[in-house]
């Protein structure tokens, strides 16, 4: 059984919502906070630009809940159902310190909770949100990290993975190479410091994703995210890390990324790597190849469920870690 409260809180004027769901009893138990990965994506890792409403948040905060794991997960300003009403006292603000501040609101929200251990609390991000939890694991706190788990964290700075992902989506279509060369024109351009400019004859939906790191409301932090990458944190990191890529992610790639991680985090015993074969980018079973799951993402669709393998890894780690 488990039991789940709505919860919002004040943090520079915006109210932010979360979700705290926890296994039934007194406790105190210990505690995750879950962090969402980049653009519009909500706090249960669902994107109004991709189907399905079954995000990989809310299925690991259950499991963890009936593992005897409290969570919360919670909306950044600047994604989920009230970004409208943010975004006028966001515009010009965003930057990666915006982000952590966020996340130190979410970890105090959690703390602050009576069921909960706040000495055995441990971040858990996604993608660009793996970012976020490193940039608080490596800063003081008043609640520090016991521990973290960095689901598909880019190893390779963001920009270059975004080519790669472009890359990968123009295999897949007649006339793809002529259209990454447009692409290419357009982040040479930005990272010269100038304008993207993205040529008309992109498809619209590339053109806009191009456009977003030039939005004022998304600036200054899409220049700052641009550079990032986790291994130039990683290696800052004393606590015990959980690193997991899945075999059949399609946005960050077991070598590409994980190579790099591995060689930044070579003898550091507290790092921990894991490849779950199967498992995508949410951490969802995958049983198609790599190019179909390119050509048709299945990351939320009410069918979808969580990689058994990966889930085990996560338990069995956060069990260790909370003993």
């Amino acid at each position: 059984m488990l039991l789940t409260t709505e919860v919002s809180w004040v943090l520079d004027g915006m109210t932010m919502f979360g979700t705290v769901v926890r296994p039934e009893g007194a406790g105190p138990f210990p505690g995750v906070i879950m962090v969402a990965g980049s653009g519009p994506t909500d706090r249960d890792w669902c994107s109004p630009l991709l189907p399905g409403t079954n995000g990989s948040a809310r299925l690991l905060a259950e499991a963890l809940a009936a593992a005897g794991i409290a969570s919360l997960r919670y909306d950044k300003r600047a994604s989920g159902p009230h970004v409208r009403e943010n975004v006028p006292a966001m515009m010009g603000r965003i930057s990666m310190a915006f982000h952590l501040d966020e996340l130190v609101a979410a970890v105090n929200v959690l703390a602050g909770q009576d069921f909960v251990d706040p000495s055995r609390l441990a971040g858990l991000g996604n993608s660009e949100g793996t970012l976020h939890v490193l940039h608080y694991a490596t800063t003081p706190q008043a609640h520090p990290f016991a521990g973290i788990v960095l689901a598909a964290p880019p190893g390779r700075a963001v920009g270059q993975l975004l080519r790669t992902q472009l890359a990968a989506q123009f295999a897949q279509v007649e006339g793809g190479d002529a259209l990454m060369a447009l692409v290419e024109a357009s982040l040479t351009r930005y990272e010269a410091g100038e304008p993207m400019n993205p040529d008309p004859g992109l498809p619209e939906p590339i053109r806009q994703l191009l456009a977003s790191f030039e939005t004022p409301l998304n600036l200054p932090f899409a220049r700052e995210l641009w550079s990032e990458n986790a291994g130039v944190r990683l290696v800052k990191a004393t606590l015990p890390t959980l690193v997991i890529i899945g075999g059949k992610d399609i946005q960050v790639d077991t070598h590409l990324d994980g190579d790099p991680l591995q060689a930044a985090a070579a003898g550091m015993s507290n790092v921990v790597f894991a490849f779950p074969p199967n498992a995508n980018h949410v951490l969802k079973a995958e049983t198609r190849n790599v190019a179909e799951a390119i050509a048709d993402p299945h990351y939320n669709e009410a069918d979808t469920h969580l990689d058994p393998e990966a889930l085990h890894l996560i338990l069995d780690w956060l069990g260790d870690l909370f003993r």
